[in-house]
């Protein structure tokens, strides 16, 4: 963060003004999970019908992404960003204002839409601010923004639904964007992709592109295979109490803060490995947490150590989609949302599958199989000349010492 502060305060404020969207973003989307009954009881539907509000969110993302990045495709970056959150703070606002499913399903509709063209410019835009050899924190600055969501952004909204009503949890959402809509009005710059770096691919290449989509699956699959079913395996496997599963996922959260940290870091300085290293831990502690499962020490500390590992990972896939995109950015950092989304369903079918047919134990082993599938794609992604260039001249430095 201290090199980032050297460049243009302006657009420092910019930058911590897109995570707090991308905080919203993912607050808003998963927020009816902690208060499904809260929503049901005062619309008058069932719980499944508000869980929908969730899962018909996704598909919107995952479906509408790809065809709204090509029709924005020409739009000046700045309008179309304030636009978007326009769109995220008002129809959140008419979530809190909704006395109908409905109404609640049509203003989250409007949010999920503006949110798959917000994922995919957030990061060139990002990055477009900022010089290149600073990317990687760059991703991590934002990208913290949407970690934190699940881990304080839902849990505070819940409570604070479960005292004030549901209607205020999305009201304070809403405030919070208006807030990041406030400060990227005034501190986001004319033209915010004012390096070149950022339009198009560093190192442009289709087979190493689609070869880190393939990773983003595995990898995003491999994880939720065991997340989703976390408090299956911290209850029947680790014979913990239920009432630590709340702890346990907030220190996941935090460990999850701090790998976005450290893989922000890594990826400024060696972006192949920035990927590997992420994806073997998180094999690793997937192995040790179906041999170990049963020990609640054992099963505590691999679900933190997963946190930390998809952490680190995230701004690294990142970056490096900024390095292989073959076409705009924009565009490849759609495709890798869209990866991402594959990945989540993937995983937690993979892991429902799993959990119903052998038992909540092997869910650890089902995720352990996907991450080594994308540890092995990771390692198939061979390095640029660029990345080779710079290992060549590191040898040499240290073969020649001053």
């Amino acid at each position: 963060m201290t090199r980032l502060l050297d460049v243009d305060r302006r657009a420092v404020a910019a930058l911590v003004a897109l995570s707090i969207a991308a905080f919203c973003y993912v607050t808003v989307e998963t927020l009816p999970i902690g208060l499904l009954a809260e929503i049901a009881e005062d619309l008058g539907v069932s719980q499944s019908r508000v869980g929908l509000l969730v899962t018909g969110y996704s598909v919107i993302v995952v479906v509408t992404t790809l065809p709204l990045v090509r029709v924005v495709a020409r739009m000046p970056r700045r309008p179309l960003l304030l636009a978007l959150l326009a769109v995220m703070v008002v129809a959140t606002a008419l979530s809190a204002a909704a006395t109908s499913y409905g109404l609640l399903l049509a203003a989250r509709a409007a949010i999920a839409l503006s949110q798959a063209v917000f994922w995919a410019i957030v990061a060139p835009l990002a990055a477009g601010m900022f010089p290149i050899e600073v990317r990687g924190r760059a991703m991590a600055v934002v990208f913290t923004g949407g970690s934190i969501g699940p881990m304080l952004g839902v849990p505070a909204g819940t409570w604070l639904g479960q005292q004030a009503g549901w209607h205020v949890a999305f009201l304070a959402v809403a405030g919070l964007g208006l807030l990041a809509f406030l400060t990227l009005a005034a501190a986001l710059p004319s033209e915010p992709t004012r390096n070149a770096h950022a339009g198009q691919g560093t190192s442009p290449d289709v087979r190493r592109y689609v070869l880190l989509l393939a990773t983003s699956v595995f990898a995003v699959g491999g994880f939720f295979a065991v997340f989703t079913y976390t408090a299956s395996f911290v209850t029947m496997v680790a014979g913990m109490s239920a009432a630590l599963l709340g702890p346990l996922l907030l220190a996941r959260g935090v460990a999850d803060f701090g790998g976005i940290a450290a893989g922000g870091v890594l990826s400024d300085r060696n972006q192949r490995l920035s990927v590997i290293l992420p994806i073997g831990l998180l094999t690793a502690v997937l192995v040790v947490m179906f041999a170990l499962g049963t020990n609640p020490w054992a099963a505590s500390a691999a679900i933190v150590v997963t946190g930390f590992a998809m952490g680190a990972l995230i701004p690294a896939l990142q970056n490096r989609v900024m390095e292989f995109a073959p076409g705009s950015t924009d565009t490849a950092s759609a495709g890798n949302s869209i990866a991402f989304n594959v990945g989540i369903a993937l995983g937690s079918s993979l892991g429902s599958l799993t959990l119903s047919q052998i038992g909540p134990r092997s869910v650890a082993l089902t995720g352990a199989a996907l991450a080594a599938v994308a540890l092995v794609v990771a390692l198939a992604t061979t390095a640029t000349a660029g990345e080779k260039a710079g290992k060549t001249l590191l040898r040499w430095g240290r073969s020649h010492p001053r």
